[in-house]
């Protein structure tokens, strides 16, 4: 048994031992494989652009592939089999450490996403920048397992970033980048074109500063690690390679932390300055040139001041002379220091200090003003300075001009003027004296005369011709009349009853009047437009005016011609007319009279209207017709064209402002002389021929009458137990006028009708504003039959 079993055991020990020898081999071929896998995957993660690293939180062990231990500067073995987790921050920057720190802290802590740049320091002391992009992943319970990424490298893209914004800042064209101890620059295509270069990207030093102006800094300037960094900003001159032309470059830069190395690396551009450097030289000629042009207007502005005739003055917003020039003490006598310091205001003549005072007022408040001032002299007599102030801030420059001389012959021409005036006054009265007492005393001769030979026949009981030479004094009588009232109406003192008028049938009634007085040789047409407007006139004296109108177009034709009246209607403002002054546009009636006659030059023209102007012989005008029209015209409130050409006849244009009440109907009475009925009637009047007349016409018409020479027997007369029906009175009465006395007898007889009769009374010119209710009024020179109408139909109408 013991030879049958020992070789059995000894089978199975062999065994075993194979066992042990095959699976010793096993392992070590499997750690081969391993370390072979391993190799393999470094030199394959090696040839890629990004590292990887997975973190074990729970375990503490970081691994990393190849790439990220060249990038971390770490042994990849021992990465790959795992190492301590702080060494995922070794290398990195001691700048960047807390940052990078503190966003891992986060991922530990349960943030999700790592995105940071960051530097990392080779070996060799070099810098790297790299870009680390990692996540969080998490367990069933939320917590945080693994923390995997990855790192790339980017140096190159801050380098070119860089270079973009220090080219961006710049505003550069060309831009180059020069590394401490090298002797080469990296360039730009666009810095090659600068210079006149072949474009490339590198270029030995000295061949870019060659270039340079040798006056000037060079581009490319050493950089020493032991003197401090030079100016970054150069302007220089450099002749370019290609053509030989002379350009001014600029260069501007930054002097940074070499990324790739432990120096420091020069980033700039160059643009081209040319044109504003030749804009500066330019602009420095021109500061120069305005530098001598200041200077010597500096100097013509001393020449000014020393030798000005006129006073110049700088003074404060007050009025106080800080300086004035040699002028004013030529002018007023008395040294400058007197004046510097003095208030302008002070100097000035007592009288105008005020006066100086506003115009500085006005000239602080609007920046400029003028005006003129007496000053005082140092004799005590005044001096007259025409004054412009003009302010500038605080300071107020003053400006005078001596007119003293000026002002006395202004005087002296006023009172010239006056004098003129004043003997142009006396001719005219010589004028109108010489005119008019020719016609009157024509006028006189023909009425003393008629009366003479009246008185001497009823003396001799002779009564045969009695009515002619009645006649004839009647009409000389009427022309004194006629000449009175244009006098009046020439100078707008004629009492007016300006009511609506139907213009129209005026001028329709005048046709036969019109026809006797321009006779056969005058074709008249009358030609009235229908749709005329009503006018607010005196309908007596506009047939007064159109009459005149008639029979001066009557004597520009002695061959005979036509004449023609016609109306229409217009609106018109103030100045369409010459004389018309309205406020607005106002509606006005336009009456023409026109003529084929001779016409007038244009000298005649522009006096026709004046007064006593007249182109007919002596003794056949006044030169009053048209002076009457253009007086009436303008009482009226409206005015007078006329239009003439020699030769070619004339055309005046009579304008009456429009009335929108009624029109006036005019009503005559019958030829019969209406009788009284025995009302008692007070006749006021200074005049005895006129008292007289009046009396005597009252009592042959049937009335009762009284007479009382002035206001104060009037009111006597009054006050007596006497009951009047009407009191007659004159406007003009010395003492209180006849419409003051109207008040007081109303006061008396509150019923008690009144007829003003007047020649001429300056009060009573607006015949509407100068009379009351029950009151009416007759002008001087009146018939009787005249009288005896108005005083019939005032007592007839309980109303008036």
């Amino acid at each position: 048994m013991s030879h049958a079993e020992g070789p059995d055991r000894i089978d199975e020990d062999g065994a075993d031992d194979l066992r042990n020898q095959l699976a010793a081999e096993l392992a070590r071929l499997r750690s081969d494989i391993r370390d072979a896998e391993h190799r393999l995957h470094l030199t394959l993660d090696a040839a890629g652009a990004t590292g990887g690293w997975e973190w074990d939180i729970p375990g503490k062990r970081l691994t990393g592939d190849a790439r990220f231990a060249t990038l971390t500067s770490q042994d990849p073995v021992e990465l790959a089999r795992g190492v301590p987790t702080s060494r995922f921050f070794a290398n990195i920057a001691a700048d960047d450490q807390k940052r990078i720190r503190l966003a891992v802290a986060g991922i530990l802590a349960g943030a999700e996403i790592f995105s940071k740049d960051y530097r990392l320091v080779k070996g060799d002391g070099t810098t790297r920048w790299v870009h680390a992009k990692g996540r969080a992943i998490f367990g069933a319970d939320d917590e945080p397992l693994k923390f995997v990424g990855d790192l790339v490298d980017v140096t190159e893209q801050k380098r070119v970033q860089e270079q973009l914004r220090i080219a961006q800042s710049a505003g550069a064209i060309g831009t180059f980048e020069h590394a401490q101890g090298f002797g080469t620059v990296t360039v730009s295509e666009q810095f090659c074109r600068l210079l006149g270069l072949h474009p490339t990207r590198i270029l030995p030093v000295a061949t870019v500063n060659q270039l340079v102006h040798p006056d000037d800094r060079p581009i490319i300037e050493p950089i020493l690690p032991d003197q401090p960094k030079p100016d970054s900003n150069i302007e220089f001159r450099v002749t370019r390679a290609d053509t030989g032309e002379h350009r001014w470059l600029a260069r501007r830069g930054e002097y940074v932390r070499d990324l790739s190395g432990p120096g420091l690396r020069y980033i700039g551009v160059a643009y081209d300055i040319t044109a504003s450097k030749s804009n500066e030289e330019r602009l420095k000629r021109l500061n120069e040139g305005l530098s001598e042009s200041v200077r010597e207007r500096t100097r013509d502005r001393d020449r000014v001041w020393l030798n000005s005739r006129d006073m110049l003055a700088v003074t404060d917003a007050r009025g106080r002379i800080l300086d004035a020039n040699p002028a004013w003490a030529a002018i007023f006598g008395v040294e400058i220091a007197d004046f510097v310091g003095k208030l302008v205001s002070e100097l000035a003549w007592p009288d105008d200090a005020d006066l100086v005072a506003a115009g500085y007022a006005k000239a602080l408040r609007e920046g400029g003003a003028a005006f003129e001032s007496r000053m005082k002299h140092a004799d005590g007599s005044p001096r007259w300075l025409s004054w412009t102030a003009s302010r500038e801030g605080e300071t107020v420059y003053l400006y005078g001009r001596h007119i003293t001389v000026e002002k006395e012959q202004e005087t002296a021409l006023r009172e010239a003027e006056a004098q003129l005036r004043q003997s142009q006054k006396m001719e005219a009265v010589g004028q109108l004296t010489g005119g008019i007492a020719h016609d009157f005393n024509n006028m006189l001769t023909g009425i003393m005369g008629a009366l003479d030979i009246i008185k001497r026949r009823l003396a001799s009981g002779r009564l045969d011709g009695v009515e002619r030479f009645m006649e004839a004094a009647t009409v000389s009588a009427q022309r004194a009349a006629g000449l009175t009232h244009r006098l009046l109406a020439f100078s707008r003192r004629q009492p007016l009853d300006r009511k609506p008028t139907d213009v129209r049938q005026l001028i329709l009634d005048m046709r036969e009047l019109l026809d006797r007085s321009l006779g056969e040789q005058v074709q008249l047409l009358v030609q009235p437009s229908p749709d005329c407007w009503a006018a607010v006139t005196d309908a007596n004296q506009l047939e007064n005016a159109l009459l005149n109108l008639a029979i001066n177009a009557r004597d520009a034709m002695p061959d005979g011609g036509q004449l023609s009246i016609e109306t229409h209607n217009v609106a018109l403002v103030g100045g369409d007319v010459p004389g018309l002054t309205v406020q607005g546009k106002h509606d006005f009636i336009a009456i023409t009279v026109r003529d084929t006659g001779s016409g007038m030059p244009a000298d005649v023209l522009e006096k026709v209207f004046e007064p006593f102007f007249t182109t007919k012989p002596i003794g056949q005008g006044t030169g009053l017709g048209l002076s009457m029209v253009y007086g009436f015209a303008q009482q009226s409130g409206g005015g007078v064209e006329i239009k003439s050409k020699l030769g070619q006849g004339t055309a005046i244009t009579l304008y009456l402002p429009r009335s929108l009440e009624e029109r006036d109907v005019d009503i005559r009475g019958t030829s019969q002389v209406p009788q009284g009925a025995g009302e008692s009637v007070l006749v006021v009047e200074d005049d005895p021929s006129v008292r007289l007349l009046v009396v005597e016409v009252l009592q042959d018409l049937g009335y009762s009458a009284v007479e009382a020479v002035n206001a104060d027997m009037a009111i006597a007369k009054l006050r007596q137990d006497i009951h009047f029906d009407l009191m007659i009175s004159d406007v003009g009465l010395p003492g209180m006028n006849g419409r003051q006395l109207a008040e007081v007898a109303r006061d008396l007889i509150p019923d008690l009708k009144v007829l003003f009769i007047t020649g001429y009374a300056a009060n009573a010119v607006n015949k509407s504003a100068f009379l009351a209710d029950g009151m009416d009024m007759i002008s001087k020179p009146f018939d009787l039959e005249q009288l005896a109408r108005k005083i019939r139909a005032m007592l007839a109408d309980p109303t008036s």
